[in-house]
């Protein structure tokens, strides 16, 4: 095979592998000569390591020509995001307070299933100074552009890992979901990328005043992909307390069922979120869509009460626990806008918090007696397509609890499973999500549906044959 390979998909690169046609040699290869081209306009890396990744091919290549793949994703090339703990690569959470010079000598469980499974690990996505916010910039590595435009964000805080898949600079990426940091990249990007139900995906560590808010994910250009990455991200790992029990189930396998009878509940303005025209009309047709294959949707909007006020201090105190493990003399090193936030957690008290803790149940308790009568929600992704990419984060031009999370955080507060799928593109080229909502343990059913979308409306993508 010859020309550039950055436009296939997993499932297509293992094909060709099994057949002698190409070699994941080749496929890393190709992968860096695309790198050195759009890095310097993406910055949607924060560590590569082509010695390393070459080094995993080659392994790669010669475990094919023995027949002998090691597993579900052998030679395919994956890239990790910033916050997640990589064996020889450091961890600085896109923060200058955190120190370089460490053994960084053990991976996180998913880190270490997707080595497990011969994946090309080939380097660390950019994210946002400790992941705190949904576009991607930070003090340690500048500003990430959207390949779709470079003068738009791709998103926070997986944002270096929306731009990479995009880009075709890797199929797949590891990213991580707190608040939306895989949806909103995904939407903006113009990618899949669903967060599974919390427990899902062994964590390690759980040491964060987020960990129960947190899981980690996929972003790919298809449906199929994530679902491969699944099969291997979900396996166990005995350092996650909170981890659920392995599930026997081929997430490729999902894909099939059918959508035909699925009870749809439709919600334009989720919590009172408020969506631009543009984006309620892309996301209105593709909820049509469902009707057509058959699913049973209504409008449910009015479901849950406004968010911020019943998080806004929890979610600050979060923040002001980061903070204090920063020493005193390294504060003036921050994110400006995290350190205000952080500040102002300081003031919360444990009343304040454990009322955070309380208010999760509740909104818990208000989606499940949703889901007895419907089997998944859908909204839009994001309110708008993505913002500019110098765009100041929680400013008056953009408000975090109105522009960034309105419709992704409450899955992160209730820990269930939700994906975006691109739904179209606006007016400027720019990418539209729809987001698939569903109850706990239920990514099956999510995945079914992206897919019954997926084949009805291909998603829209950047990559041409011949391109890079």
């Amino acid at each position: 095979m010859t020309g550039t390979t950055t436009n296939l998909d997993t499932g297509e690169m293992m094909a060709l592998y099994a057949s002698g046609d190409l070699s994941p040699v080749t496929v890393a290869e190709d992968l860096f000569v695309s790198i050195e081209k759009q890095e310097p306009v993406l910055n949607a890396f924060q560590v590569l390591d082509q010695e390393a990744a070459l080094s995993q091919a080659r392994a790669s290549e010669a475990r094919w020509h023995r027949g002998k793949p090691m597993g579900d994703l052998d030679g395919v090339p994956v890239s990790i995001k910033e916050l997640i703990l990589t064996k020889g690569w450091p961890t600085r959470q896109g923060s200058l307070t955190t120190d370089a010079d460490q053994a960084w000598d053990v991976d996180a469980p998913a880190v270490a299933r997707l080595r497990e499974a011969g994946a090309v690990l080939f380097g660390k996505t950019t994210s946002p100074e400790f992941g705190w916010k949904g576009i991607t910039d930070s003090p340690l590595s500048g500003v990430t552009r959207n390949p779709w435009n470079p003068d738009y964000s791709p998103g926070g805080s997986s944002g270096g890992a929306g731009a990479a898949v995009a880009a075709g600079l890797g199929p797949l990426a590891l990213g991580t979901d707190g608040g939306g940091s895989i949806r909103i990249p995904a939407s903006y990007c113009g990618l899949f990328g669903i967060k599974p139900t919390f427990g899902r995906v062994p964590s390690w560590p759980q040491d964060s005043a987020y960990s129960t808010l947190v899981s980690s994910g996929p972003l790919s250009r298809n449906v199929a992909d994530a679902a491969r990455m699944l099969n291997v991200i979900t396996r166990p790992d005995y350092r996650d307390w909170y981890a659920l029990p392995p599930e026997k189930v081929d997430y490729l396998d999902q894909l099939s069922r059918r959508v035909k009878g699925l009870r749809i509940g439709y919600s334009p303005s989720l919590g009172g979120a408020k969506v631009t025209p543009e984006v309620a009309g892309i996301v209105a047709k593709a909820i049509d869509t469902f009707a057509d294959l058959g699913a049973h949707v209504e409008i449910v909007d009015d479901i849950i009460e406004p968010l911020r006020p019943r998080f806004e201090d929890y979610w600050v105190a979060g923040f002001a626990a980061i903070y204090r493990n920063v020493p005193v003399g390294m504060r003036d090193h921050l994110d400006p806008g995290f350190r205000k936030l952080a500040e102002r957690g300081l003031s919360v008290d444990l009343e304040g918090y454990y009322k955070g803790l309380a208010a999760r149940v509740t909104l818990a308790e208000e989606f499940s007696r949703f889901y007895e009568n419907h089997d998944l929600l859908m909204t839009p992704t994001m309110p708008s397509t993505a913002p500019k990419a110098d765009v100041i984060y929680h400013s008056e031009t953009f408000d975090r609890w109105n522009d960034a999370v309105p419709y992704t955080v409450p899955f992160n507060l209730t820990g269930l499973p939700a994906a975006s799928v691109p739904a179209g593109l606006d007016s400027r080229q720019l990418p539209v999500g729809l987001q698939i909502v569903g109850p706990r343990f239920a990514e099956f059913r999510i995945l079914a549906a992206a897919a019954a979308f997926e084949q009805v409306r291909p998603f829209p993508t950047l990559l041409k044959p011949g391109n890079d």
